[in-house]
């Protein structure tokens, strides 16, 4: 009776031992994992450390002018330096301060560039190196061409008009520029029938440098650098659009083109909206203007027919990319039109724009006003 039982226990046994190998597996299995867990979380760790001790833009020189207040912590610091788009991470800079064991920093306004190195910020702030007289300041209005921007930038650098067109279309460049800047699309900027690839990536304000001749791909990263900041403020509600950001672009400088008044912005973007959604051509004069690189007062029915991808007479939905650079105010009525039943709108010389629902409607409008662009047309030949 007795080699039942010794049958029993040495099944036991082995399944005793079966189960204590399930387990060193599992617990093998589980260190295991924790410790590439751990290895990935100190690697990834240090890549981010390590990107974010370096210069936010290495080619952007653009002058930013930074406030630090009296008793400000190196807490405030980082914080006020992230902000204003001098540093990667507050936080960062805040344990690399701790461990420098750098002290020392003064109050004061303060002119940094995204291009400084923490170590030259650090100096800078300690040594209270405030404001500098800006060396040079180039001023690029609201809805200019790429072509006369270059001209800005000519008129106030040693480098011609030529030179600054010729690096703004330098494949080289843009690629570099595409793969610093997220908003650059290279496949859209690059698409078929496109005259410059970055009209309308350069944004419109006053830029200010400390050289007196500053290096030109310097000043024409600070003008995408720029844009590329302002959409960052619309980012959410660009993806959650219909629309990319190459085309919201496409749509802002054409709104910046047909408008004048900040009130007409969002309207005038609601149009065009509604004809989109109506598979509508957007009937824009300006883009045929663009399509012909002309700065004519009026649109001949001939010009209609020009084969280009920037007509939006012949060709429905968005022009291929945009025509000018837009301001922030385009930018924001093209994400948020204004909700209106208008299919149509007619822009007198004085810059008030009268909207219609009807084409019978807007013909009449045209039919009234057209004298207008007549004199205007007139007057500027004689001059």
């Amino acid at each position: 009776m007795a080699e039942p039982t010794f049958q029993i226990n040495h099944q036991q046994l082995e399944e005793r031992k079966k189960e204590n190998r399930v387990v060193r597996r599992i617990v093998f299995t589980i260190v295991a994992l924790i410790v590439i867990a751990v290895g990935a979380i100190v690697t990834g760790g240090y890549v981010y450390v390590n990107n974010a001790l370096k210069p936010v833009d290495s080619e952007n020189q653009e002058a930013v002018n930074v406030s630090i207040p009296i008793g400000s912590s190196v807490s405030q610091i980082g914080r006020i330096l992230e902000e204003n788009g001098i540093i990667k991470d507050a936080l960062v800079f805040r344990y690399y301060v701790k461990y420098k064991n750098e002290t020392g920093f003064q109050a004061g306004d303060y002119e940094l560039t995204p291009a400084m190195k923490l170590e030259e910020i650090i100096g800078s702030l300690k040594e209270g190196k405030v404001i500098q007289q800006a060396a040079l300041k180039i001023t690029i209005p609201e809805g200019l061409r790429l072509t006369e921007i270059a001209e800005k930038i000519a008129e106030k650098t040693p480098y011609t008009n030529e030179e600054v067109i010729t690096k703004l279309q330098d494949e080289g460049f843009i690629n570099s520029l595409a793969s610093t800047y997220s908003m650059i699309d290279k496949e859209k900027i690059e698409a078929e029938g496109i005259i410059y690839p970055l009209e309308g990536y350069l944004f419109p304000a006053t830029y200010e440098f400390v050289k007196e001749e500053p290096d030109l791909e310097g000043i024409i990263h600070s003008m995408v650098a720029k844009m590329q900041q302002i959409l960052e403020k619309y980012k959410g509600d660009i993806n959650a659009s219909q629309y990319s950001t190459h085309e919201i672009l496409t749509l802002a400088s054409v709104i910046e083109e047909e408008t004048k008044k900040q009130e007409d912005r969002k309207k005038v973007s609601g149009v065009f909206y509604n004809r989109l959604e109506a598979g509508m051509p957007l009937g824009s004069d300006v883009t045929i203007l663009y399509a012909q690189q002309d700065h004519r007062v009026q649109v001949l029915y001939s010009d209609l027919e020009v084969e280009s991808a920037y007509n939006t007479y012949k060709n429905t939905g968005l022009p291929v990319a945009p025509i000018a650079s837009p301001g922030e105010a385009a930018i924001e009525a093209a994400i948020h039109p204004e909700q209106v039943d208008d299919l149509y709108f007619y822009a007198r010389p004085n810059g008030e724009v009268i909207y219609n629902e009807t084409l019978k409607a807007h013909n009449q409008t045209a039919k009234k006003y057209k004298p207008e662009w007549e004199e205007v047309k007139e007057k500027k030949n004689n001059n």
